[in-house]
């Protein structure tokens, strides 16, 4: 953290970008967002970010999918306003970190799941429960009922973002674990993918 703190400072005000893939993309998800705190929205590419959380995404059955999905936005909803969790997003959501994903990679694909599932929620009409259910994680808000750790610890919601440019690999050929989530899949200037912005 203190390098990119001090690449920043050293720069004064030219451009500083953060990439990573896999774990590396984990660190420079971190950096961004304690920059983003201290009011450096710095361009940010994660390829193959790791959600930390039940690969939800792999479940083939939507009903199922859909089930467990609004019941743990009820659940982690309820829970946030019983402790009083902070608002982690309120800095936060200016900043747009670019998401690469691929929905073939367990580590990586439940982001897909996390957007596409906050956009359903407000098409039923209760996105404000959504948006407030996705501010902390299920593990957080329990420890923190617990007495285990405080709500605004950031360490178990490193994952959880309020807004992205998610970009989904749809070569559908990526099958092999390796190749889902391995690097060189980017560099493909001809692959097919999907790029939204969610917010």
């Amino acid at each position: 953290m203190h390098c990119v703190q001090n690449t920043v400072a050293m720069s004064k005000g030219a451009s500083v970008w953060l990439a990573g893939h896999s774990q590396g993309s984990a660190m420079a998800l971190l950096a961004g967002k304690n920059m983003t705190k201290m009011g450096y929205f710095l361009e940010t590419y994660l390829f193959n970010p790791p959600f930390f959380s039940v690969p939800i995404e792999a479940i083939k059955n939507e009903k199922v999918k859909l089930g467990i999905r609004i019941t743990s936005s009820v659940f982690k909803a309820g829970l946030s306003l019983a402790v009083n969790a902070h608002d982690p997003f309120v800095v936060l959501s200016s900043w747009f970190p670019h998401l690469f994903v691929n929905p073939n990679d367990p580590i990586c694909s439940e982001y897909i799941g996390y957007f596409k599932h906050r956009k359903k929620m407000e098409k039923f009409g209760v996105g404000k429960l959504e948006r407030l259910a996705t501010k902390n994680s299920t593990r957080s808000l329990i420890s923190s009922v617990l007495g285990m750790n405080s709500a605004n610890s950031e360490a178990p919601r490193l994952h959880l973002l309020p807004s992205a440019y998610l970009t989904i690999n749809k070569d559908g050929q990526m099958s092999d674990f390796k190749k889902a989530h391995g690097l060189h899949q980017w560099w493909n200037p001809s692959f097919h993918c999907e790029t939204m912005p969610y917010t």
